[in-house]
Order: structure tokens, then C-alpha cells, then sequence
């Protein structure tokens, strides 16, 4: 009788265990629209998609990860303390995972999309430069705004599209920082926000300093160009003269896109490889490894010449 009552207490203890995961799993709902297969798997990737069939980022990349990938922004030292959080970044994806961010493809290429991303927010938020300990890939996210703007970043070329608001400064402020009036009044309208007359709001809300971020990750630059994320999910089909200007698919091309020839096209120097250091540093950190961030030609953008060259100002991610 004892054996007994032991045996369906133990499958009473596996039933609430069960209940309570299968509690906090939304289910992925299928149907077919047009003959294709898509999917709504909750919150995190939600709107009949066929990129929310895969994986979802929180289902490969989890709290544990990303503290590892920023482990020094909350020091005493960091100037964000207490500002970024995981929950802020996969708030923010949600919005886009249904359009593919960090949901195209297999496990592998989800993964090393993320993994380019955060690279790019990590080496543009960094104050780990100079002797700090760890050094510049242990101390992403340590910055949300620029801390020492030289000037207010208004363009009155726009004053009739995106005019400057009294009293607003636009100098660099996010996790891909966005500079110039233009460029907060661009995203602002595309993401919802009122950027152009309140650009403080990017270093006050975390999960709104990502969404601007994953916006122009996904968001080409210009028309038949590519975005960041087409260079890392082989959306990104080179043209003739792509080829003849040493462009390629792959994390250099993110580079390319992001900061054009101030990095890119220059040979090996130390703000690219700076760059191409924390992408290395967490594929190796997610567990997935540097090995699969390609040959040099696709790793880097040395000699690639810049897709919009001869700017004369800050791009929007800087």
C-alpha cells in the first residue's frame, strides 16, 4: 500500500511539473495561408509568420548568455548602470522577430545573426577602451547616450521634413547610436515615437533604444541595397558591381552598411577589428563559436568599397 501511495505522489509531483512548464511555453498555432505554412507562437513572435515557425530568440539565447555578452555594464564605473536588460532586448525583437529578425533560417544562422547584432551594440556602447579590465568586449552596454557631444547634430537642410525642436540636442543616444535631427525624426516616425521632439527618450527606455536599433538593422539604407540582416541570412544576392567592389554576404557587409567608409575599405584597421573582435567574442560566448563566422573576405570589409560612399555626416548607427 505504501509502494503505492509513493507512486502516485511522484506522478502527481510530475503532473504539476508539467503543468507548470507547459504554463509558461506558448504553443506554436500553424495554418496555411496561400499553400505556405506559417506560424504564431504568442507574444515573442506573433502574426501568422512564417518566420515564427522557428525558433524564437529567447528559445536559443537566454538571460545567462546575455549577461555573459555584457558582464561589466552594471560596475559601479559604467555610466548606464541599471539601464539595459534582457528583458528590454527581447521586448524589442518581439516587434520584429515575425519579420525574420533572429527567426530566418536554421538554428546556426538565427544564432550567428544575433550574435552580429549585438556585436555592433557592444562595440558601439563600449567603454572598455584604454586599461580598463577585460578590455572593450567584456564592457558593451556600458554607455546609452554620447557623454561629451561636440556639437547639437541639427541640420536645418531638413528644417521643412524633420525641423529641430527648441531645446533638443541630437547628438549620439541607443544601442546603435542615432545621430542628426533627420535620422531621429526618420526612425521615430517608422518605430512610433516621438524622436524628433523628444530624443531623450532612447537613453530613458531600454526597450525602445533596441527597437531603434533592430529597426535599422533590418531596414535597408536605400532602395536595392541590403539591410544588416540580409548580409547575415543570405537574403543579400551581390550584383556585378557588388562583386567588383569586394562585396559580400556575411558580417563584413553588416560593417559596410552600418558605418560605409569611415571603417570599411581602409584595410585592416583597429575600428574595424575592433568591431569583428566582439563578434568573434560572442559566437564563442553563445556557445556556437567563431569558426563559423567565415573567411576573412566575408569577416571583414577591408577592401570592400562602401555602398553609399563620400558622407559627410554621422550615419544613423555610428
Amino acid at each position: 500500500m505504501e509502494t503505492k501511495h509513493t507512486f502516485l505522489l511522484v506522478l502527481s509531483v510530475l503532473f504539476v511539473i508539467v503543468s507548470i512548464v507547459n504554463a509558461d511555453t506558448s504553443p506554436v498555432l500553424v495554418k496555411k495561408v496561400k499553400g505556405k505554412k506559417v506560424c504564431d507562437q504568442g507574444w515573442e513572435c506573433k502574426g501568422w509568420s512564417q518566420y515564427c515557425c522557428n525558433l524564437t530568440i529567447s528559445q536559443y539565447f537566454d538571460y545567462y548568455q546575455f549577461e555573459n555578452l555584457f558582464s561589466k555594464r552594471n560596475t559601479p564605473i559604467a555610466h548606464a548602470v541599471g539601464f539595459w536588460d534582457f528583458k528590454s532586448f527581447i521586448t524589442a525583437s518581439a516587434i520584429y522577430q515575425p519579420l525574420g529578425f533572429g527567426t530566418t533560417g536554421n538554428k546556426t544562422t538565427q544564432m550567428l545573426e544575433v550574435a552580429a547584432f549585438l556585436a555592433h551594440v557592444g562595440s558601439q556602447t563600449s567603454c572598455g577602451y584604454g586599461v580598463a579590465t577585460g578590455g572593450p568586449t567584456a564592457w558593451g552596454l556600458c554607455y546609452n547616450k554620447e557623454m561629451s557631444p561636440m556639437q547639437d547634430y541639427c541640420d536645418d537642410n531638413y528644417k521643412y521634413t524633420y525641423p529641430c525642436a527648441p531645446g533638443a540636442l541630437y547628438f549620439g543616444r541607443g544601442a546603435l547610436p542615432v545621430f542628426w535631427n533627420y535620422n531621429y525624426g526618420y526612425i521615430g516616425d517608422c518605430i512610433k515615437a516621438d524622436l524628433l521632439h523628444h530624443p531623450e527618450y532612447l537613453e530613458q527606455n531600454a526597450t525602445l533604444a533596441f527597437q531603434a536599433a533592430i529597426f535599422q538593422w533590418i531596414t535597408p539604407l536605400k532602395k536595392g541595397q541590403p539591410s544588416p540582416h540580409d548580409c547575415m541570412v543570405g537574403s543579400y544576392k551581390p550584383t556585378k558591381n557588388d562583386t567588383a567592389s569586394n562585396r559580400f554576404p556575411g558580417f563584413g557587409c553588416t560593417m559596410n552598411i552600418l558605418y560605409g567608409e569611415r571603417t570599411c575599405g581602409q584595410g585592416d584597421v583597429d575600428d574595424m577589428n575592433t568591431i569583428i573582435t566582439h563578434y568573434l567574442y560572442y559566437l564563442d560566448l553563445m556557445g556556437l563559436g567563431r569558426e563559423y563566422a567565415g573567411s576573412h573576405e566575408v569577416l571583414t570589409c577591408a577592401e570592400q568599397k562602401a555602398f553609399n560612399p563620400s558622407t559627410t555626416k554621422d550615419s544613423a548607427s555610428t
